[in-house]
């Protein structure tokens, strides 16, 4: 849930490239200040500035007020978000500071996936949240063309002119109105490691995708299994394809296939599968084998790389910056847990990026106070604080991220300025991109299990992605 790719070989400097906005859909595959920074200063970060993997430094007594939000007391909302754990737990301190200036009541609705479905059924029932967050334009699209989203107003479009670039606007409209408020992103172009397993196996830090296959021989070899991949939830895997195809055949060809504009059964999807079995066709490769990994969620995908001393299930988890909040408090983040970009397929190393958007489904003035809110500095630097989580608001201060990696990370999102790519199956109908055990997440977990049939696998995607995209 973020930015085009970059040279990472080049090493650009942050500075070379970020004063010319581009068009998300410009065919120059730039992204320099986001993977340039990422390269230049993850592999170098040091401790985690002293605080725990969360970044958690506690509750702040001072928050910033910078936005006007109206009274409220005696109004009651609902927002609905599929967030669990400690993202819902920190997002619940940012509703509660929204409520301490309006005087509001927020109730966190609980959803399950995919969310759209979980809305449909609201609707239905005639009782939709005010406000849910949706992780996928697709699903924007969705909600606006049957009816049941609402435009955001003045007061929430003044806090995104002032705090967004245009790019993370323009993902949030359909029709050319404003409906989303992306409040949280995410980088999904980072690999974590425990670093105790890379010192112990004298690997390092891959730059391109053989330099990884050969760090993963040499964790091998020292006894530990080199990847963890939460197989459970099919977005992981979708996550791995992403980055892949983009690095190797590029922010055209993405562009495209993401709009379904060429088929699933072109010859670019088959040299990003055949690429992917490289990793995902070496059972010994993957904590539990393709079985253990269709079996292992995200949050124990992270965790199992980060317990069991210098013995871990695993020694790497491709996982976005949110990975921070299932990191173990005892692991220091910089220190003992470290990332680095995902590696160079092609020319260029990919960044791709997701998001969450604020959509308001029961129009009232309290829910445009919420949007509002949400678009706001105030309420991103609440949690930006927590850990664990990212902003596209370029006006939260960098120094409210609670360590150095983390710090670095929203640096190089908000540098790449409207230079991004969204992420794939997030940009697709719902029914193909974003629905457990069905179109791209289904089939993609079935290669997991069968590496060697590309082509079957190709077929099977393009026939449901020509189902859902209606071509």
């Amino acid at each position: 849930m973020r930015m085009t790719s970059s040279t990472i070989r080049k090493r650009w400097s942050p500075e070379r490239d970020k004063a010319t906005p581009r068009s998300r859909r410009a065919t120059r595959a730039a992204a320099a200040v986001a993977a340039g920074a990422l390269a230049l200063s993850l592999t170098a970060c040091g401790g985690d500035d002293g605080n725990d993997s969360s970044g958690n430094t506690g509750d702040s007594d001072e928050t910033a007020n910078s936005v006007t939000l109206p009274k409220l007391d005696g109004t009651s909302l609902e927002i609905a978000a599929v967030w669990t754990g400690t993202e819902q737990a920190n997002f619940k301190k940012v509703l509660a500071e929204f409520e301490k200036r309006t005087g509001a009541k927020v109730t966190f609705v609980p959803a399950q996936d995919p969310i759209i479905n979980f809305i449909g059924s609201k609707v239905a029932g005639g009782q939709p949240p005010d406000i849910a967050m949706l992780p996928q334009p697709g699903a924007i699209k969705q909600a606006v063309d049957r009816g049941w989203a609402k435009p955001l107003g003045a007061d929430a479009l003044k806090e995104l002119g002032e705090n967004y670039s245009q790019g993370w606007q323009d993902i949030g409209k359909v029709g050319g109105k404003q409906y989303g408020v992306y409040y949280k992103a995410a980088n999904k172009s980072l690999i974590w490691y425990n670093n105790q397993v890379f010192e112990n196996a004298g690997a390092s830090e891959p730059e391109t995708w053989p330099d990884l296959l050969n760090t993963a021989q040499t964790v091998f070899d020292s006894g530990v299994t080199p990847f963890s991949v939460g197989g459970a939830e099919g977005w992981t895997l979708t996550d791995w394809f992403e980055n892949v195809y983009l690095s190797q055949a590029g922010p055209e060809k993405y562009d495209q296939l993401a709009k379904h504009e060429i088929k699933w059964t072109d010859p670019s999807v088959k040299d990003a599968l055949t690429t992917l079995a490289q990793v995902w066709g070496k059972p010994d490769y993957i904590a539990g084998g393709a079985n253990g990994a269709l079996q292992t969620d995200f949050p124990a995908s992270v965790t199992q790389v980060f317990t069991g001393g210098d013995q871990p299930k695993a020694a790497m988890v491709a996982a976005g910056d949110f990975a921070q909040v299932n990191i173990p408090s005892s692991m220091k983040i910089g220190t003992d847990a470290k990332v680095f970009p995902f590696p160079a397929v092609g020319d260029n190393g990919p960044v791709v990026s997701g998001g969450d958007a604020a959509v308001i489904l029961e129009d009232s003035k309290g829910a445009q106070a919420l949007a509002t809110w949400l678009a706001s500095p105030d309420a991103a630097t609440i949690q930006a604080k927590l850990g664990g989580y990212l902003s596209p608001n370029k006006n939260v201060e960098n120094s409210a991220y609670p360590n150095s990696v983390q710090q670095k990370i929203a640096k190089a999102l908000i540098d790449a300025g409207d230079d991004f790519r969204f992420d794939m199956s997030d940009q697709a109908p719902q029914a193909f991109g974003g629905t457990p055990g069905k179109g791209e997440w289904k089939i993609l977990q079935d290669f997991l299990k069968n590496p060697k049939d590309v082509a079957g696998t190709q077929a099977k995607l393009e026939a449901e992605a020509a189902a859902a995209y209606g071509n």
